[in-house]
């Protein structure tokens, strides 16, 4: 196991963790900071600072959770320590307020912050894809906890055990050369498997249905225009060619 990352329960193949923000701030954040239990097991602890992102617990392609312990960045201020072993994370836009149906009429329950990571020192650090949001309670100094506690439990609700933040972690995923040639030969391949027909013997009306020409064709045969795929080369009009219908 990594120095500064807890244990968690594995899910089984085919299983998926896909909470909503208020099932991460309600269900998991709420229950770890007053010491209830935890839906399940599968949200570890972390100490950030010690980590890269990529070098994280978990697969790089993936969303993944962490429980972590907020730290002052100066003793006596409330700035938060974003520092981790090759860069920082940095803060972008407002906090989003997390509401809880279920806690009350637009009832706030937690704040989600969204911070990129920059490789190397503030402020000359060098932005990455990678991308945390960071849950937190809206009201860390409550005492109520609302949720039942097992039979014969030791823990107590009583009390938050600490400035626990939970964090999503994840890496911005940008559209390759590679994806956009396949999109465009894909396009042009359906372009020249078109086949255009023009009935100009007005056979059909726009309900499939027939009438009589008008017109008939100048030759003796009705006939059918055949377009060429696309204009020819060097300013020449592009050909056509009249096929028998009989």
């Amino acid at each position: 196991m990594e120095r500064g990352v807890t244990s968690v329960v594995r899910l089984p193949p085919g299983f998926r963790f896909h909470p909503t923000d208020e099932e991460l701030v309600v269900q998991y954040l709420k229950r770890k900071v007053f010491s209830c239990p935890l839906p399940a097991s599968i949200i570890p602890d972390v100490n950030l600072a010690r980590f890269d992102p990529w070098d994280l617990p978990g697969g790089c392609e993936e969303e993944r959770y962490f429980f972590s312990l907020k730290e002052a960045k100066y003793p006596n201020g409330n700035r938060s320590n974003r520092a981790a072993r090759s860069g920082y994370w940095k803060a972008t836009g407002k906090d989003k307020a997390i509401k809880s149906a279920a806690a009350g009429v637009g009832q706030v329950v937690g704040m989600k912050k969204v911070l990129v990571f920059y490789r190397g020192k503030p402020p000359a650090g060098a932005k990455t894809d990678w991308v945390m949001h960071e849950y937190r309670l809206a009201e860390p100094g409550s005492r109520a906890c609302l949720f039942p506690q097992r039979k014969n439990s030791t823990h107590s609700c009583a009390m938050p055990t600490g400035d626990w933040v939970l964090c999503r972690i994840f890496k911005k995923k940008r559209a390759t050369d590679t994806d956009a040639d396949a999109e465009g030969d894909e396009a042009v391949a359906n372009h020249k498997g078109m086949m255009r027909f023009i009935d100009f013997m007005g056979e059909r009306d726009r309900d499939g249905r027939h009438h009589h020409p008008a017109a008939a064709c100048a030759s003796n045969s009705s006939c059918l225009t055949e377009l060429s795929d696309g204009c020819s080369s060097g300013g020449e009009e592009s050909s056509s060619r009249k096929l028998p219908l009989g």
